[in-house]
C-alpha cells in the first residue's frame, strides 16, 4: 500500500496535534541581482522540486522531544516569497515544513506531526534557484562569465544532497503553499564538468536513499482508502456527520473493526469511522475485501447461502409487536442470492437468521447503538419478517438462554417460513 495523506487530513493533524510554536519553521533568505519578475519566473520552473517525500529525516529536521528514528513517512513542502529590493534586485525567502508519522511506543500518541526544518531544504532550493538564474544570464564574453562559473562550481561541489530524489513518489500539496503537488524533479542540464559530476553524485545518493525508503518497515495496522471522496464519519452509521472526505491511498491506524465499519485514529485522541468496504485492510487481498456496495453474508453461513443482505438502516419498528412497538431498531433487508445453489428450507432459513442475529448484535454492541432490537425483513414475494429485542439477544449471547428459548421469544411472520411455531 502506498502511503499518502490527503490535504484535509494533514490540515486536521496540524490543528489537533502540533502546537503553533513548533510548527513555525525558520526561513532562509537570500538576495539576487535579478528583478522580481525574473526571479518569480525561475521559481515557477522549480515548483516541482519545492515539495516531496523524504526517505529519512536525519539531516533535514531538528530533533525535538521524540528521537527522529521513531518517525517515518516524512514529507516536506517549501513556501517561497519574492520581494523587490531598492537596488532593482530581489530578496527570496524560503520556509520549509516537514511532516512525519510518529510511532509512539504505547500507540496512544501516534499520528502525523510537524517537525522543524534545519534549513537544509531551504538552502538547497535557493541553490537551485541561483543555478537557474545563472543559466539565464546574458553571455557577453568569456571573461564576463569566468568568475561566476568558478564561484558557482565551488558552491556546487560543497552543496548538500538534493532533497527530492528523481524516482520518489510525489508529495501532497499543503494548504497555503506557493506550489502545487510535486511531481518527479526534471533533470537540470549540465553546465560544466563539475556540475556533471555533482549530478552523478546526487543521482547515486538518491538511489541509496530510495533503497533505504524501500527497506523501511511498514506498520501492519494501517488501512488504506480505496478511492478519493471516501467519507470519514463521526459515528458508524450512514447518516452520521462527515468530518472530511479522504483521498485514495490515505492511510489510517486501525483501532477496531467489524464486518461493516472500521474505527480509525485520525490524530492523537481524535477518532472516526469509515465503511470497511471503502478500505484496503492490512494483509488482505482483493478477493477477501468486500467491494463498495456489495452484499455480505453473516458469519457462519457461508457465501453459498440462499440469501444475501441488501442494506441496513436504523428506523422505527415497522410492525405491531408489543416488545418493539414504536421503538428504534436495526432493520436489515434480505433478498434471495442470485447465484446460490442452496435450496431454501425452514431449517436453513433459521440458520441464516441465527448467523445474522449474531453478526448484527456484535455490531450494535461495539458501536453503543440506541437500537432496542434487530429486525430482518426477507424482501421478496414469499418472504417475511423476524424480530428480536436486544436484551433477549444479550442473554442468548451470554449463554443463559438456549437457541430454543431464544426463538420462543422472537417475532416470526409468517412462522411457517422458519418452522418456528412449534419450537
Amino acid at each position: 500500500m502506498k502511503s499518502r495523506l490527503s490535504l484535509a487530513a494533514v490540515a486536521a493533524l496540524w490543528t489537533l496535534t502540533v502546537p503553533l510554536s513548533r510548527a513555525q519553521a525558520p526561513s532562509v533568505e537570500r538576495s539576487f541581482s535579478q528583478s522580481k519578475a525574473a526571479v518569480e519566473a525561475a521559481v515557477r520552473q522549480l515548483q516541482s522540486s519545492a515539495g516531496g517525500r523524504l526517505p529519512l529525516l536525519d539531516g533535514f529536521a531538528i530533533p525535538g522531544e521524540q528521537p527522529l528514528d521513531r518517525f517515518q513517512k516524512g514529507y516536506y513542502q517549501c513556501a517561497v516569497q519574492v520581494s523587490p529590493t531598492p537596488t532593482g534586485g530581489s530578496s527570496v525567502r524560503v520556509t520549509a515544513k516537514i511532516t512525519a508519522w510518529y510511532n509512539a511506543p504505547d500507540g496512544a500518541k501516534a499520528g502525523y506531526q510537524v517537525l522543524p526544518s534545519n534549513g537544509r531544504l531551504e538552502s538547497d532550493l535557493l541553490d537551485r534557484l541561483a543555478d537557474a538564474l545563472a543559466a539565464k544570464a546574458p553571455l557577453k564574453t568569456a571573461a564576463s562569465i569566468k568568475a561566476p562559473v568558478t564561484a558557482k562550481t565551488k558552491d556546487a561541489a560543497a552543496s548538500t544532497v538534493s532533497t527530492q530524489p528523481p524516482d520518489l513518489p510525489a508529495a501532497p500539496s499543503f494548504k497555503g503553499s506557493t506550489f502545487p503537488q510535486a511531481e518527479n524533479i526534471p533533470p537540470q542540464p549540465p553546465r560544466s564538468g563539475a556540475v556533471d559530476q555533482r549530478t552523478a553524485d546526487l543521482e547515486k545518493q538518491a538511489k541509496n536513499l530510495a533503497e533505504i525508503l524501500r527497506n523501511q518497515s511498514h506498520p501492519d495496522n494501517l488501512a488504506a482508502v480505496r478511492k478519493s471522496g471516501t467519507p470519514v464519519l463521526t459515528n458508524p452509521s450512514e447518516g452520521a456527520k462527515v468530518l472530511f472526505l479522504a483521498d485514495a491511498e490515505d492511510e489510517f491506524e486501525i483501532l477496531d473493526s467489524n464486518e461493516s465499519w472500521v474505527h480509525v485514529r485520525i490524530s492523537g485522541l481524535s477518532r472516526a469511522w469509515i465503511r470497511r468496504s471503502n478500505l484496503e485492510m492490512p494483509g488482505s487481498s482483493e478477493a477477501e475485501d468486500t467491494p463498495t456496495g456489495a452484499p455480505t453474508a453473516p458469519a457462519g453461513v457461508g457465501n453459498n447461502a440462499p440469501f444475501q443482505v441488501e442494506n441496513e438502516q436504523t428506523a422505527s419498528f415497522p410492525g405491531d409487536w408489543e416488545p418493539l412497538r414504536g421503538k428504534i431498531v436495526r432493520i436489515v433487508s434480505v433478498q434471495k442470492a442470485p447465484n446460490s445453489t442452496t435450496e431454501s428450507s425452514p431449517q436453513g432459513n433459521l440458520a441464516f437468521v441465527k448467523g445474522l442475529f449474531d453478526k448484527e448484535y456484535l455490531d450494535l454492541a461495539r458501536t453503543s447503538s440506541n437500537a432496542a432490537g434487530i429486525v430482518l425483513i426477507f424482501d421478496f414475494a414469499e418472504g417475511g419478517m423476524v424480530a428480536a429485542t436486544l436484551p433477549v439477544l444479550k442473554e442468548w449471547k451470554a449463554g443463559t438462554l438456549s437457541d430454543e428459548a431464544m426463538w420462543r421469544r422472537c417475532y416470526f411472520d409468517p412462522p411457517e417460513m422458519f418452522h418456528a411455531a412449534g419450537q
